[in-house]
């Protein structure tokens, strides 16, 4: 479908001049990045260059975008916000809050009857405030938004990590939490400090068994989990023309999982493709009168080491399938050297579910491909030798993949088709009982492997790939297999050999569908009545949080030291929690309930200081707030990665804790902690974190002279009478610094609004 097309119109009518200007200011040859970056500044064209890693600037995005389990939370922010309607287009994609257990149409049922209150909430704000409503079972955020409103050389934001997905259009798309998207739901400046830029340079041509997602996994393996921090990762060079669109949204997505703010590819042919595919001719029209500013400039190609901060270079005809995991994404290996690692490190080899989808890889080619496996399959009487399931990523490409036939392949393998949701990859899948604990293996085409993350289960090892290989290894049942190499036996005992993927990049016969699953606002929403039962358990209006009182930190307490990774899985998990998204209140009783201990090595356990005694997390950090003691929490290396979750944020804020302390952060974590008003810092020597004891007493001081660029001193009281001070580091500017000041962001912008 086509929306906005005046917005766009708009926005490329000022590209030419604004290009100009950056390249004046800068004084040299731009990055797409930089381009995109400097054209969307908030106060106009560019008058100075920004330092990169270090300038605060404020931006203008094109759009919003929000799934359902986090537009709860922002849209109550912004309905406290007073404003009549959003500043920018909005759209709100129900994906989240959809059950995975037996099938699309009964999961589907089951979810809506689950989740009608804040359904209707959702579709109800929605229509108030002008913001386009995507009903249960339309499609995944990403894949709608690719399908339907990312467009070359714009700016968007959204309220999940996964937004850069949109990058496969040349889109400059990051992932934040709700207030920021309240902040340009207000028509207020966006601030993002000046990413770095990293060029990741592609030649040759994929072949055989590689895929797109190859390219990020290995990606991944070079950069690890938080080599793309504070940085965009722009995809250039000739292999880059030979990637389909989706295939490179593909990569984009994943960018999330190397802590990239955003990643990208240059406008070409392929974009024009998928944009005259899925009726935007009109945007690839548009695009192509100013291709020359939706692409680096040549001079940038040629010389990449003098543009970006860091070049990767990856030959895509020597590249091979890669299969990550598990338990992290960044552990990344090429399927030769698969099976022996599955042997050296005893993971389980019997593969006991294969899952295909999710918004990294479920687009018309990626099912398209690994169906023509199905089909081998059936010609050739094998069928799954695991639970196989199958997640469409849009009501468009399910519709359409019905009508071509590759449903019906997936089916007949032993498939299972699920609905067009996030279901499995978000730990909305309802495995079978004997699999809640059991020690199991399973392969997916998602794009995160944490632990428990999919289905609860601490014990299942998770592994990552592309979704031809989960559908090849299906047949098998077995993580050793190789099926480049190996041979399938059937039940007669005949060795049979697949045959690579085929597939199609967009349907020969177009797409189609009936009811896309879109709900249009009212023009005039003024009418439209908001109403949340005080006694709902899903739903609750927010209350603003205290302004700092203007004194030192003293006397608190230690909360919980988390012991190595700890994402906004571990520290606000999902799957059933989902549920209490829209209600600060109850959800925060899922705090921090995934963090390891680092004192015991437990989850969930830590020792009340005022008791003595040892208990749940949240529990623990409710009688400190009833007794009125602050608390601290201390982390480790990338606190906070993974989902762009601002609960993750707000329950620790709702409960009382006023700090946080880590040697290092994830990007949006770290502004998310800073807009609700808390402390995110980090120790100025990481060595310090092995100074704080479990039953120290903690004061954060120089508060009073709290400024950019100035340490903070903590001093840990240790129960032996000894002290520490410890130096702690900031990245708050002076805006932040006032967030802090008046107990949020919110506050700031309702105070403005009142004014």
């Amino acid at each position: 479908m086509l929306f906005d097309l005046d917005m766009i119109k708009s926005v490329y009518s000022r590209i030419p001049e604004r290009t100009a200007a950056a390249r004046k200011a800068v004084g040299r040859p731009m990055t797409l990045a930089e381009k995109i970056l400097y054209c969307h500044l908030y106060d106009g064209p560019a008058k100075e260059a920004y330092e990169r890693g270090k300038s605060y600037v404020d931006f203008a995005p094109d759009r919003v975008a929000m799934q359902d389990a986090t537009a709860q939370m922002a849209l109550l922010q912004f309905m406290s916000a007073g404003k009549k309607r959003t500043a920018v287009p909005t759209t709100v994609h129900c994906d989240h809050l959809i059950l995975a257990k037996v099938g699309a149409e009964a999961d589907l049922a089951k979810s809506l009857d689950m989740n009608r209150e804040v359904f209707d909430f959702l579709s109800t704000v929605s229509n108030k405030y002008g913001i386009g409503f995507w009903r249960p079972g339309a499609g995944i955020i990403h894949q709608v938004i690719l399908e339907n409103y990312a467009f070359p050389g714009g700016m968007m934001i959204g309220t999940d990590s996964h937004t850069p997905n949109a990058g496969g259009l040349g889109m400059v798309a990051i992932g934040v939490g709700g207030a920021d998207a309240v902040d340009v739901m207000a028509g207020m400046a966006w601030e993002l400090k000046f990413p770095k830029l990293i060029g990741v340079r592609l030649t040759g041509k994929m072949s055989g068994w590689t895929a797109p997602k190859d390219v990020i996994l290995k990606v991944a393996g070079i950069l690890t989990v938080k080599g793309g921090t504070g940085a965009i990762v722009e995809y250039f060079g000739p292999g880059a023309a030979t990637i389909s669109c989706t295939g490179k949204a593909t990569i984009c997505n994943m960018g999330a999982e190397i802590g990239a703010t955003t990643s990208l590819f240059g406008y070409d042919a392929k974009a024009a493709a998928y944009l005259r595919a899925t009726g935007r001719a009109a945007v690839a029209d548009l695009a192509d009168a100013i291709a020359e500013h939706l692409r680096p400039d040549p001079e940038v190609e040629k010389n990449p080491e003098q543009y970006f901060d860091q070049v990767i270079n990856i030959d895509l005809s020597s590249l091979e399938p890669h299969i990550n995991g598990p338990f992290t994404p960044d552990k990344a290996w090429p399927i030769s050297q698969f099976a022996q690692a599955v042997r050296e490190n005893n993971w389980p080899a019997e593969l006991s579910a294969a899952l295909i989808g999710s918004c990294t890889n479920a687009s018309y080619e990626d099912l398209d491909r690994a169906a023509s496996l199905a089909k081998q399959a059936a010609q050739e009487g094998l069928s799954a030798k695991c639970e196989f399931l199958v997640t469409p990523g849009s009501e468009q490409v399910r519709y359409t993949i019905a009508r071509d036939g590759q449903l019906a392949a997936f089916q007949k393998m032993g498939g299972v088709v699920l609905a067009n949701a996030c279901g499995p990859c978000i730990g909305q899948w309802d495995r079978h009982a004997e699999m809640k604990d059991k020690k199991n293996s399973i392969l997916t085409s998602f794009n995160r492997n944490f632990s428990k993350r999919n289905d609860g289960n601490p014990n299942t090892h998770a592994f990552v790939t592309s979704p031809e290989i989960v559908t090849a290894m299906a047949l098998s049942g077995d993580l050793t297999f190789n099926p480049l190499t190996d041979a399938l036996t059937t039940d007669s005992g005949r060795k049979v050999k697949l045959a690579e993927p085929r597939g199609d990049e967009l349907p020969k016969r177009g797409f189609a569908v009936e009811d896309a699953g879109y709900q249009a606002p009212a023009a005039d929403g003024s009418a439209v009545e908001v109403k949340v039962d005080p006694k709902s358990e899903r739903l609750q209006l927010l209350e603003p949080f205290p302004a700092w009182d203007g004194r030192d930190l003293t006397n608190m307490v230690l909360l919980l030291k988390a012991k190595g990774k700890c994402t906004t899985d571990h520290i606000s998990m999902a799957g059933p929690w989902l549920r209490y998204r829209g209600h600060l209140d109850n959800i925060s009783n899922n705090m921090f309930i995934g963090a390891v201990n680092a004192f015991n090595d437990k989850t969930d356990c830590v020792k009340n200081q005022l008791t003595g005694e040892y208990g749940p997390v949240p529990a623990t950090q409710r009688a400190y707030k009833a007794a009125g003691v602050g608390s601290v929490v201390v982390g480790d290396e990338n606190y906070g990665e993974g989902s762009s979750r601002e609960h993750a944020a707000m329950e620790p804020r709702h409960l009382g804790v006023r700090a946080v302390i880590v040697k290092s952060f994830a990007r949006i974590h770290e502004t998310n902690l800073k807009k609700q008003g808390m402390l995110a810092l980090t120790f100025a020597d990481r060595s310090d974190y092995d100074k704080v004891q479990e039953d120290d007493r903690i004061d954060i001081v120089d508060l009073s002279s709290f400024a950019p660029g100035r340490p903070l001193t903590m001093i840990l009281h240790h129960k032996d009478g000894t002290t520490d001070r410890v130096a702690l580091n900031h990245s708050y500017n002076a805006a932040q610094i006032e967030w802090f000041k008046a107990g949020g962001a919110l506050n700031l912008i309702r105070k403005k609004q009142a004014q």
